[in-house]
């Protein structure tokens, strides 16, 4: 059970896998159907093993069965932003060496620069019978070869970092370490088949696709899953699904929050709400829990570890505000900024460092990032942080982002925090000025 081609596992195959809001719902049986089809579709079609597929899809069954249907043909799966301009798509095909790219009907930019760099183009959209269409030139796919597997070594998943401050590395992501990434999810929340997802974040990026997605189809639970975050048709979807969890952003935690009295927003709603990506201020925290009545669990992902690294965690764990947690399934450590190879003691703040199964094993040919980010086999985060005596980590901002005061290191999330505690503050965000 070590590649996505495992990740479905039902309590019973027809129990509902897939959920979209005003539009069909997929058991698992139906759901494994769609992928295999799909798969012998590309297999048919001249997809290669071991090349990427750029998958530009919004939120939906599409963009699932499409992406599950990638790595089961043994190709790459590649998900990009809908969003981005002509260049953007135009650099990221290029670099990931695209031999596909699959999009909705219509015009897109991303058809624009597929078409500069000669890279076909297919169409995927729903049938009449909520079944996927592969569409080549306006016509259906219909001819199928059954694809061998791929093993846990072979690339699933080609993303980018974001190069807010250099440009963007790849990074690919084998089976394996996305497997063992879903094990940990799984575990550090104990989900169950009970448990139904709201998915509010994009599935291009890792925390809506791993962090809540296909961790819970690796649960036999139900995604549900709706074109966008809508914060209006948040809590009647939420009621209508019985949805038990939700992962987000803060910003769409923040979001829930200032409308929650004018959107009648339950009092007790899920069974957790799980917050990643972005530091969590124990503010917000403190409102979440309050106003939802449900436990609030900041965790710590990043693309080079397939998502996850550590939680918070459920009652009876603890969960320590200002904190992301204890390693889940991922050792953690701190490095010695002056003197990187070195730990550090508890309580000391440093780089932090991480080891695991999860982790990839270096950035797509890149070997002088690969030769800075990995030393004595630990992989060097890039942020700063310490860890407590009980192994809960927190994190005390971006190294490259801490702002040098006199040769004082300031945090920027401990001002961030501290102006969040005012009550007539919203949002802060607080950076360097020379």
């Amino acid at each position: 059970m070590i590649t996505l081609s495992h990740v479905l596992q039902p309590a019973s195959p027809g129990s509902t896998a897939v959920v979209i809001p005003d539009g069909p719902s997929v058991s698992y049986r139906d759901l494994a159907s769609e992928i295999e089809r799909v798969a012998g579709l590309l297999a048919a079609a001249g997809v290669q093993r071991g090349r990427a597929v750029s998958i530009v899809l919004p939120n939906g069954l599409e963009f699932m069965t499409v992406f599950l249907a990638v790595a089961r043909a043994g190709a790459i799966a590649a998900p990009l932003n809908s969003a981005y301009t002509d260049d953007e798509f135009k650099f990221y095909m290029e670099d990931a060496n695209s031999q596909l790219a699959i999009l909705p009907p219509g015009p897109h930019e991303a058809r624009t620069a597929a078409a500069q760099l000669g890279i076909p183009v297919m169409e995927a959209a729903l049938d009449n019978r909520g079944r996927v269409m592969l569409l080549r030139d306006g016509y259906a796919l219909s001819s199928s070869r059954d694809p061998a597997p791929p093993s846990p070594d072979d690339v699933a998943l080609f993303l980018h970092t974001s190069g807010t401050t250099s440009r963007p590395k790849g990074v690919p992501l084998r089976h394996a370490n996305l497997m063992a990434s879903l094990r940990n999810i799984k575990d550090t929340y104990g989900l169950t088949p009970d448990d139904v997802t709201l998915i509010v974040m994009p599935l291009f990026h890792v925390h809506g696709l791993l962090g809540a997605a296909l961790s819970t189809l690796n649960s036999g639970g139900t995604v549900v899953v709706p074109p966008k975050f809508s914060a209006s048709a948040f809590w009647p979807v939420q009621k209508a699904t019985r949805s038990t969890w939700y992962s987000a952003v803060p910003t769409v935690h923040q979001v829930l929050l200032q409308r929650a009295d004018d959107d009648g927003a339950p009092r007790q709603s899920f069974r957790f709400i799980r917050s990643c990506s972005s530091a969590l201020a124990p503010a917000t925290f403190e409102k979440l829990e309050a106003r939802f009545g449900a436990p609030a669990l900041e965790a710590y992902g990043m693309t080079e570890a397939s998502h996850q690294m550590s939680s918070n965690l459920l009652p009876p764990g603890a969960r320590v505000p200002g904190t992301v947690g204890a390693g889940t399934g991922v050792e953690i450590g701190i490095f010695d900024m002056d003197k990187p190879g070195q730990l550090l003691a508890t309580g000391q703040r440093g780089e932090v460092v991480i080891k695991g199964p999860n982790v990839m094993r270096g950035y797509n040919n890149n070997p002088k990032a690969n030769a800075d980010s990995f030393v004595n086999g630990w992989f060097r985060t890039g942020d700063q942080g310490f860890l407590d005596a009980q192994g809960y980590l927190t994190l005390t901002g971006r190294i490259k982002e801490l702002i040098n005061r006199g040769g004082e290191k300031i945090s920027p999330l401990e001002v961030d925090a501290v102006l969040l505690q005012h009550p007539a503050v919203a949002e802060a965000v607080s950076f360097a000025v020379a």
